[in-house]
């Protein structure tokens, strides 16, 4: 029988600087970096996170490049009516959930990487057709499809997964989310300066500029698509249609085998039997001795978990229903709908709602403050993932990563109930609440992430899926609900909290993880 229990090697307690530009260690049958070269891009590993961030802050600029205009400018030129943005913002949310559902397992059958580079690539099109939309029906039209760009958080963190071991997943997935997630609050900058550079040093009417300031969206997100494509491998073992042979190779090379049940796919018999040599001869002999340098101590039963229960299956119908109605799928998926959702609808309505409360500021003004929460995600989702790793490592203990979580939502919920009674109209306690629930509920958002690899990892694909899909979920229920109360923002706020606390609390007592599931512990 297999222990649940995890053992933390004691250099997984501690942290090095060095860490952070070294070649990591790596799971010897994974290839799973244990560290994360967050400045060596020239590291396979690194180059992975540097473009899983990269990539998905492009999208999400690009995402949210329309609300920063749409108060005052693109309000204006196609004659909207506050009920019309309103639509736009659902839809844009609505698309971007079809994908994350669709993306989750097309992650698990053609990899992340393709998936990434595809949702990239397909949201790309419709930004740069921004400047054909003469009508409100045309706008909501256009954001649909732009919503594709949403999508690109599921490939994110599946990618980010495949490449980072269970010991530092929670921070690596934090920190290409979070600063993915900082596109939201760099194009209230990026877009409203690119407007005001065109009529002011190019002489464009306001009726031109918006439309030629979204070719700049356009250009970032294929180019960064190419980098990814051309630079980056599909997974920590080399081409993700050849996982299952390159984690089998590495048993061998520790003269273990599996059982049967194990590595489904491509069964080629006893895996202690040596096999012939493969077309790949290259890249084999360079991962081969890239584990000898930097391989890590592992027993032969972790080793075997791993191969059982970690390396991601070719997704089968039933495999997609066990996962997506399994109640530890749920309770994440539910969290992350608050966290999330509540952090869509908030991006989208938070430049009018300071706007109204104060007129003083502008556009610009109030645009830039709206901004500060989305950029705040630099810090704080980061952080989330970074303490559930930390208490993971120091409890062995996957109930640590979820009390940590549902004691963030809880207490993000207590922020947006005090931001909706207090209604303030005074800056400093208008920020300073949007400040403090910003924290909670961000830091949230990366400490579901953190829990999620260790959740069904065969299915990571599937799962990752389906929290993100109710991520976007969350964010149509409260932008429906801040649509109906029109400009009364606040009793929106404290709806949401009391939502939030309320499923935090209900799922606090479901287990991390399924009874008996083998990997990911």
């Amino acid at each position: 029988m297999v222990s649940s229990d995890y053992t933390v090697p004691p250099s997984a307690m501690g942290f090095k600087l060095s860490l952070l530009w070294q070649a990591p260690e790596l799971n010897p049958v994974s290839g799973k970096a244990r560290s994360i070269p967050v400045l060596n891009p020239l590291d396979r590993h690194g180059r992975v996170f540097f473009f899983s961030w990269l990539g998905f802050m492009v999208a999400f600029l690009s995402w949210y490049a329309f609300p920063p205009l749409l108060t005052l400018t693109i309000k204006k030129d196609l004659n909207l009516t506050p009920v019309e943005i309103a639509n736009s913002n659902i839809v844009a949310l609505a698309s971007t959930m079809f994908v994350r559902v669709l993306s989750g397992p097309a992650c698990d059958k053609f990899g992340p990487k393709i998936t990434f580079a595809a949702c990239l690539l397909g949201g790309a099109i419709p930004s740069v057709l921004a400047g054909t939309v003469t009508t409100a029906n045309g706008l909501i039209a256009l954001r649909f499809f732009i919503g594709i760009l949403g999508g690109t958080f599921v490939p994110c963190q599946v990618w980010t997964t495949s490449f980072f071991d269970k010991n530092v997943v929670g921070t690596a997935n934090a920190l290409t989310a979070g600063w993915g997630n900082a596109g939201g609050g760099i194009t209230y900058f990026v877009m409203p300066a690119i407007f005001d550079s065109l009529v002011e040093h190019r002489h464009l009417t306001p009726h031109v500029a918006w439309r030629v300031a979204f070719v700049v969206p356009f250009i970032l997100i294929t180019s960064i698509a190419a980098g990814m494509m051309l630079l980056c491998d599909d997974c920590a073992t080399g081409k993700w249609s050849e996982r299952h042979e390159a984690v089998k190779n590495n048993l061998r090379r520790h003269g273990l085998g599996t059982p049967a049940s194990s590595v489904r796919e491509k069964s080629t018999g006893d895996l202690a039997t040596p096999s012939e040599s493969t077309p790949e001869d290259a890249f084999n002999e360079q991962m081969k001795n890239e584990a000898v340098c930097n391989e890590a101590e592992l027993s032969d039963q972790e080793l075997l978990d791993v191969a059982k229960g970690e390396t991601v299956r070719d997704p089968t119908f039933k495999d997609t229903l066990k996962v997506t109605f399994s109640p530890q799928t749920i309770v994440v998926a539910g969290i992350y709908m608050c966290s999330f959702g509540a952090e869509l609808a908030i991006n989208s309505i938070l430049g009018a709602y300071y706007f109204k409360n104060f007129k003083s500021l502008g556009q610009t003004g109030t645009g830039r403050w709206a901004a500060m929460f989305g950029l705040l995600n630099v810090v704080f989702r980061p952080l989330g993932g970074v303490v559930s790793d930390v208490l993971f490592r120091a409890s062995g203990n996957l109930w640590s990563k979820k009390i940590w979580l549902c004691f963030l939502g809880v207490v993000c919920g207590g922020f947006q109930i005090a931001i909706g009674l207090t209604d303030s109209h005074s800056q400093s306690t208008m920020f300073g609440l949007i400040a403090g629930m910003a924290f909670f509920l961000e830091a949230g958002n990366g400490a579901c992430f953190s829990l999620v690899p260790h959740v069904h990892p065969a299915s990571n694909g599937i799962i990752s899926g389906m929290a993100g899909a109710a991520g976007n979920f969350g964010g149509i229920i409260f932008a429906i609900i801040f649509r109906y109360q029109g400009t009364d923002y606040g009793k929106t706020f404290w709806i949401i909290g009391v939502i939030t606390i309320a499923i935090n609390l209900l799922a606090s007592w479901v287990k991390p993880i399924p009874a008996g599931q083998i990997g990911g512990r």
